[in-house]
């Protein structure tokens, strides 16, 4: 029982710091990326443009809003009956 609890409040630690301490820092680093990606100092002087910044931080900020998404989805599933599953790329809605 003591192992099973210990267990589950590792999951829960784990789950807490990817999403509370990863999503924030994976958003900062795309802020950082797509800042770079306009010119670096682009508020100050307005550097020259590099494309792999715009790409990085759009793929940071595309990937922080699908997690969100997917929480949500997660949350409201579960309100319906539903539960979602990754038995493929995309989760699946299917009846509890």
């Amino acid at each position: 029982m003591l192992q099973l609890f210990g267990t589950a409040v590792g999951e829960v630690l784990v789950i807490s710091l990817l999403v509370g301490a990863g999503l924030p820092a994976l958003f900062a680093f795309g802020m950082r990326a797509y800042a770079y990606g306009e010119g670096g100092a682009a508020v100050v002087d307005g550097g020259p443009h590099h494309l792999i910044g715009k790409v990085v931080g759009i793929a940071c900020f595309v990937l922080v809003v699908a997690i969100i998404l997917l929480g949500l989805a997660v949350i409201v599933s579960s309100g319906f009956g539903y539960h979602v599953s990754f038995d493929g790329v995309l989760p699946a809605f299917t009846k509890k």
